[in-house]
């Protein structure tokens, strides 16, 4: 695998950080433009696609990110000795799917969609580090507004919010013809059955 002087650095700069990093970032430390430490970050990621290393050049928003490929996350555990992440919630999932996909929210409307207190829920995930305050609304009392972070995007998977599934409509249930038999049309009140 050839790599360029510039690839070579971007390599190094990610795998010493170990987190993701602006293109910006990257940029400034190599002395060169946005466009070209860009460009550079899509030819290191094709040439690690490319080559048989288990490592792979992973973009999120306008950060880029040194990660493994999956298949190797079991043998690196054992090596770590990390525990497995509990598995979110359903309270979490929602409440991360009410962010996701109208952020930024605050606590209330994240209340109000789930019609139940989330605060609890609200604070574990931000504890979590998969949704941070976005700043104040323009509203009555300033509420904290939220937002998915960067670590949201790692953890399932995503680029940017683009990718996110698009939201299936409710589905309206139609009578079967044992219901229409059934109906309340068809029943009588007190009043008229005398």
């Amino acid at each position: 695998m050839n790599l360029t002087d510039s690839q070579k650095k971007i390599f190094a700069i990610l795998f010493a950080a170990g987190e993701p990093l602006e293109t910006d970032r990257l940029a400034e430390a190599l002395a060169i433009s946005h466009a070209e430490a860009a460009e550079q970050c899509v030819l290191l990621q094709q040439r690690l696609t490319e080559s048989d290393l288990p490592l792979e050049l992973r973009r999120l928003e306008n950060s880029w990110q040194l990660c493994t490929i999956t298949g190797y996350d079991a043998v690196i555990r054992t090596a770590l000795e990390l525990r497995s992440n509990t598995p979110l919630s359903n309270a979490a999932m929602e409440v991360l799917a009410v962010v996701a996909y109208n952020q930024p929210v605050t606590r209330s409307f994240i209340e109000q969609v789930r019609g139940v207190d989330s605060s609890s829920v609200v604070a574990s995930l931000e504890e979590k580090g998969l949704i941070e305050e976005a700043g104040r609304m323009e509203l009555p009392g300033r509420p904290v507004a939220f937002r998915t972070t960067a670590a949201f995007l790692r953890c399932f998977g995503l680029s940017d919010l683009s990718e996110l599934p698009e939201l299936q409509p409710p589905e309206e249930t139609e009578e079967t013809e044992e219901e229409e038999q059934l109906g309340f049309d068809d029943l009588t009140t007190p009043e008229e059955e005398k």
